[in-house]
């Protein structure tokens, strides 16, 4: 019999002290911090930056590993303008990166991911707080897709039930996001603020 696909967790560090970071973690007994920020640095929050974090979660028997360059953020437009399989997203980089999220480096980071996930409890991480301004959301529908359970960890005693962003179609573990309907307002795809998701 094939085991359950496991439930993922989502955190963003935003600026917490490494300690109240540690302690969301340990509160949802995660085993295995997976950080996907594609620049893994920074000076604004030192403590965040990989290599110290990555002793900090350790000290606290957490391990770590740095999945940033198959799932990090910030990527440039790589479909042709009359491709609109994403173009539900309003928000440019969050377009941008639904349309990397197409191809195969995308799809062996999330293989690596499942394959973590599958020995030890996950939380892949970035830097944005709220995973809705963050490409963790468009991570998360791919491992929705794929059959994952996914909860993103909002603040203490506060843990979510991640669900399929509205709009998003999925086929054999892929996800696009095609043109809303005319009637469809839109907003929920144009009110991301950040300029590029993190």
């Amino acid at each position: 019999m094939s085991q359950a696909p496991a439930t993922v967790y989502t955190i963003g560090h935003s600026t917490r002290t490494i300690d109240e970071f540690i302690a969301l973690l340990k509160e949802s007994t995660i085993e295995r911090l997976v950080d996907i920020r594609r620049f893994p640095g920074s000076r604004r929050w030192p403590q965040f930056t990989s290599a110290t974090l990555a002793t900090s979660v350790r000290d606290a028997g957490i391990d770590y590993s740095w999945l940033g360059e198959a799932l990090g953020g910030r990527r440039r437009h790589s479909l042709p303008a009359d491709d609109l399989r994403n173009a539900l997203w309003q928000n440019a980089s969050f377009r941008y990166y639904a349309d990397y999220a197409l191809s195969p480096a995308f799809a062996a980071g999330l293989d690596a991911l499942e394959g973590l996930a599958g020995r030890q409890r996950c939380a892949i991480m970035c830097s944005e707080a709220v995973w809705w301004r963050c490409h963790r959301r468009i991570v998360t529908d791919y491992l929705i897709a794929r059959g994952h359970p996914v909860r993103h960890i909002m603040a203490p005693g506060h843990v979510t039930d991640a669900t399929l962003t509205p709009g998003a179609v999925t086929d054999h573990g892929g996800v696009t996001y095609p043109p809303a309907p005319l009637t469809h307002t839109g907003d929920l795809f144009a009110s991301v603020s950040e300029d590029h998701p993190t």
